[in-house]
């Protein structure tokens, strides 16, 4: 019994000091995106981005590992990874940046709120800047992050042969939700 009350003591504290420090992660977070063209949508979507977030800095990265987005066609996978992002060369794209407006967002009280989120986007070795709007939305004070932007493949240098150029939008629409947990050290 005593060492039952002690051990969740040590997680409670545990618990607190990472609510205290504000920071949280995930390793398996959401992103998604979509091309849609008169010739046909593609829908890719990946399950396994990791992501931390400091609450009390702002300071937000995300990881994505590019072989990890799955196609409805496993050919409009093996194209993707192959022909336009070349995930060999460039396994994972990243975005590192910060909410703007964090002020606006109380990690300590259950509610919905809009963020402005600023960055540096990576994707084939080419980093780009990224203004987007998001949204936290914090239950038991822990937060859950969602975020839309578009992307251009001709700004990360990803080639789309003349063949298929129809069938794939000159805009990507990128959702991203991160569900996240608090970091413990």
């Amino acid at each position: 019994m005593k060492k039952a009350l002690i051990l969740s003591i040590l997680l409670i504290g545990l618990w607190t000091s990472a609510q205290a420090q504000g920071k949280f992660f995930t390793r398996d977070g959401y992103i998604s995106f979509f091309s849609h063209t008169d010739v046909e949508d593609i829908d890719a979507h990946n399950r396994k981005v990791a992501s931390v977030l400091d609450a009390q800095s702002g300071q937000l990265e995300f990881a994505v590992l590019m072989r990890a987005f799955e196609f409805k066609k496993a050919l409009m996978q093996e194209h993707f990874n192959e022909n336009y992002v070349e995930s060999t060369k460039h396994p994972k794209a990243q975005f590192k940046g910060k909410i703007l407006n964090l002020a606006s967002v109380d990690f300590g009280t259950d509610g919905t709120y809009p963020v402005a989120i600023e960055g540096e986007l990576t994707i084939k070795g080419v980093t780009k800047p990224l203004r987007t709007q998001g949204t936290i939305i914090v239950k038991g004070g822990i937060p859950h992050g969602k975020a839309e932007f578009t992307v251009l493949p001709s700004d990360y240098n990803i080639q789309i042969p003349a063949l298929v150029r129809k069938n794939i939008a000159e805009e990507i629409q990128v959702k991203v939700d991160m569900a996240y947990q608090p970091l413990t050290n």
